[in-house]
């Protein structure tokens, strides 16, 4: 898993280009949006972006991610630190995502788990 705070994470209220460099400096194609209280609310992909920005004429530097939720994820597929990696990596496969994020009990966002690490650990 990697732990919150080294993968990127985002709140609804930034601009979305600073959510690009975000996503671009940890070479993943995701950032994750949480609220105040580190809740996931959404997940935003290259897709989500790419299918934002060829539907509206608006200039890009006044985007904010909130404007993107709309085409995101606003109910990810996640799971819980206690989830049995063997489950987890075969939700990922059935229904073929890369990411998944990891919550605590508490519903809040704890780290993001890769399926590429993940099915190493399972062949250790």
């Amino acid at each position: 898993m990697i732990p919150f705070g080294d993968f990127p994470v985002v709140s609804k209220k930034m601009i979305l280009k600073e959510a690009l460099t975000e996503m671009d400096m940890a070479n993943l194609g995701l950032v994750c949006i949480i609220n105040d209280n580190k809740e996931l609310i959404g997940i935003i992909t290259d897709g989500d972006l790419r299918r934002k920005l060829l539907k509206v004429q608006k200039p890009f530097s006044s985007f904010l991610v909130d404007d993107v939720l709309i085409h995101s994820k606003r109910d990810p597929v996640t799971c819980s630190s206690n989830d049995d990696l063997k489950y987890v990596v075969e939700k990922m496969g059935r229904i073929q995502i890369w990411d998944l994020p990891v919550l605590d009990n508490e519903k809040k966002l704890i780290g993001l788990l890769h399926l590429h690490p993940a099915v190493k650990k399972l062949l250790e």
